[in-house]
């Protein structure tokens, strides 16, 4: 572990983000190039794993990006979520806003055992999983790319109650999801182009049931087309599109749906509903370039949240349980 300490010295990541000439300073005790003599195929592994799998299972490419994100808003991102249950953890898998929800669990292992082969307790969980949801964005969906500072531990625990408090509900309104993401250190910008992430993937008629019969900022039409595949009681785990017109390419789909008022979550349907968010999903509707930009330098803020570094933790031989 020498090698990596010595490359854990505090840098400052430089990002040009979108909003005129205005420079995000963002400093962290990671680096992109952490693993450059300790394991210099990581990235190749893992996205040469991520194009196999996503040959198979183009959906994987959005299970990847949701799992990072449900990983770095509990406790930041330190691979928790991916711990199973034990006597002593309460796995943040099982928790109500995961549980039947997060998957691509068994491609994280799958790549994790990869890269045992070749660098023995060397990476951690959480930077595997940070590569491959950029990876599943880039490569699998079309989607921009950036360059991943690395250096993560992984956490001897999880949180499945710091899982409810933290994830924030597809039935939240503006001013919850603005603040849930404020206490991430992320800003209104940041929040609404992560949200873009919902360009692909689906979610379950239990998690659009009350927007699609209760609410009245929707489409009538796309409601009723709802409606066909998510009755009021039962099926609860049925599937929709997120984005209904392009929901395996990663574009600016999901804002014009929001725009015509056919976003499927009441929570999305929040970003455009007379609102303080409003211009910005003007603005990447009018300007695809701007929300690549702008959502690709959201994700390296994500990325540094609260993360374990130095002696921190610990690196997992088994991203499912600590060692």
């Amino acid at each position: 572990m020498g090698a990596h300490l010595a490359k854990s010295f505090i840098f400052t990541v430089v990002c040009m983000v979108a909003c005129g000439s205005v420079v995000v300073l963002v400093r962290a005790q990671l680096s992109p190039s952490f693993y450059a003599e300790s394991c210099p195929n990581l990235e190749p592994i893992v996205r040469s794993a991520m194009t196999q799998a996503v040959a198979k299972d183009a959906t994987l490419g959005a299970s990847m990006l949701r799992l990072f994100f449900h990983d770095c808003f509990v406790n930041g991102c330190d691979a928790s979520v991916l711990l199973d249950d034990t006597p002593s953890i309460a796995s943040e898998k099982n928790a109500p806003p995961n549980r039947n929800s997060l998957r691509g669990f068994v491609l994280v292992d799958s790549i994790k055992l990869q890269v045992e082969l070749q660098c023995r307790a060397t990476v951690s969980c959480a930077d595997i999983l940070a590569i491959a949801a950029r990876d599943g964005v880039n490569l699998v969906l079309g989607g921009p790319s950036w360059v991943v500072a690395l250096g993560r531990r992984d956490a001897l625990t999880a949180s499945s109650s710091a899982a409810m408090s933290n994830l924030p509900p597809p039935t939240a309104g503006l001013s919850t999801l603005a603040s849930t993401f404020a206490s991430k250190g992320l800003s209104m910008r940041d929040m609404t182009a992560l949200s873009g992430a919902h360009t692909v993937g689906n979610a379950r008629c239990s998690s659009f049931r009350g927007h699609i019969y209760n609410d009245t900022n929707i489409d009538a039409g796309f409601a009723n087309r709802r409606r066909l595949g998510c009755q009021r009681v039962g099926g609860d785990d049925s599937l929709a599109p997120l984005d209904a017109t392009t929901s395996t390419r990663f574009d600016n789909g999901y804002f014009q749906n929001l725009i015509g008022r056919r976003g499927l979550l009441h929570s999305d349907q929040e970003l455009f509903n007379d609102g303080p968010a409003d211009w910005l999903v003007r603005l990447y509707v009018n300007d695809p370039v701007a929300f690549a930009t702008d959502f690709a330098a959201a994700m390296v803020k994500m990325g540094n949240i609260t993360q374990l570094t130095g002696d921190m933790g610990e690196i997992r031989l088994n991203c499912r349980r600590i060692n």
